[in-house]
């Protein structure tokens, strides 16, 4: 019976809005991965049979299919297409399942997966651009509904979303505060103790300087600098800046093939994709899809949350992860280990490769059998990942 492996992960460490990388194109970035990623494998970049890459904002530089503009920076053979995908912040690990599926079914060999998102060079909603992207009939359908904003192009907002969840579960602003901090503790102390060096392939800048590890992590923050900022999704809300996620630069692939191929090409498989669904919910509330596509994989997979050594849930908002452990009662000590996107950054197409790059990291140092990765996503989704420890 054939499956499908992971043989090979990387990332660029994450930068901050203009910081490391702003000056980088986001075409160049994604080269920069796929070259590291066929230095580290030894694959050779001829065999790959497709490259799916995830990006949510496609203008402007990240316009004209950036996977096929990255594929060519990369100096790999025309030989090589491209695709790019948008599910928005599951885009790239959307992409790993697209491979997993694409070399299951014997319509490839070698996939490479995964994406890319300069959200300083293209900002976040700039693919809007002044249009009305939901229809008079998606409207009317939630007209009326908490957290809906009748006259905005992008009517179900996020931040909004994530106040409904906290309202919804009872969370206080110092729960948030508190989620927000130990995320940054977490980053801090694995960056220190070097657990992302091995995953990281430095960047090299226009100054001749090398950018060598992710720099959202706040080492000086406190519960006291938190409880300082604003709520701007609501006057009387919880969620801030400091307790959602980082406006963020960076990119991550992963190569996938299935362990016959693997096994021919000398190639060492890192883990198994053992189970990847998708799964909606309310969209306008927009964060909750984490929930029902985890009890969905869980149920697909035929394991118990309590079987899975560690859990990836995107730090999209601190709610979100939140409701998540309350709604599982998955431990949250196995929860986020390495820190998350409050501290790490969410580069939003390259997020679900980054993620699963650091969490396979995790697995092979700590030989942790089972780990699982879920992230909510525009318009009410979530991507949920189960891998196994090869």
């Amino acid at each position: 019976m054939s499956d499908a492996v992971i043989v090979g992960a990387v990332r660029t460490p994450v930068g901050r809005r203009k910081g490391s990388l702003a000056a980088v194109h986001p075409v160049d970035l994604s080269a920069h991965v796929l070259r590291a990623l066929a230095e580290r494998t030894g694959i050779d970049p001829a065999q790959v049979d497709d490259v799916v890459w995830g990006c949510v904002s496609q203008v402007g530089d990240q316009s004209w299919n950036i996977a096929r503009n990255g594929v060519l920076a990369a100096g790999w053979p025309e030989s090589v297409p491209g695709t790019t995908l948008d599910r928005q912040c599951g885009s790239s690990q959307q992409a790993l399942h697209f491979a997993a599926a694409t070399v299951l079914s014997g319509q490839a060999d070698l996939v490479v997966a995964g994406g890319v998102e300069s959200m300083t060079r293209v900002a976040m909603g700039s693919s809007v651009a002044g249009g009305m992207p939901f229809s008079e009939q998606v409207r009317d359908r939630y007209r009326g509904v908490e957290g809906f904003a009748e006259d905005a192009p992008l009517p179900f907002n996020q931040g909004v979303g994530a106040e409904l969840i906290a309202a919804r579960w009872r969370f206080s602003r110092a729960q948030l505060d508190e989620f927000a901090l130990a995320s940054h503790e977490k980053a801090a102390a694995a960056q220190d103790a070097g657990a992302f060096d091995a995953e990281i392939a430095p960047v090299a800048l226009a100054d001749g300087g090398k950018f060598v590890a992710d720099e959202g992590i706040r080492r000086d923050t406190s519960l006291e600098k938190l409880g300082e900022l604003a709520t701007p999704f609501r006057p009387d809300g919880v969620v801030t800046a400091g307790s959602a996620s980082q406006i963020s630069d960076g990119a991550a692939a992963l190569a996938v093939t299935t362990s016959e191929w693997a096994s021919r090409h000398g190639l060492r498989p890192l883990a198994r994709i053992h189970t990847a669904v998708v799964a909606a919910d309310d969209p306008v509330t927009m964060l909750t899809a984490p929930i029902p596509a985890t009890a969905k994989a869980l149920r697909r997979a035929g394991l118990g949350i309590e079987e899975i050594g560690v859990y990836e849930v995107n730090e999209a908002f601190a709610p979100v992860p939140l409701a998540w452990l309350a709604e599982t009662e998955a431990d949250a000590e196995r929860l986020n280990p390495r820190g998350g996107a409050i501290a790490l950054g969410h580069p939003l197409g390259a997020s679900g490769a980054r993620i699963m790059t650091t969490m396979l990291a995790h697995m092979r140092d700590n030989n942790i059998r089972y780990g699982l990765q879920t992230m909510c996503e525009g318009g009410g989704m979530a991507n949920t990942t189960i891998v196994e420890l090869l």
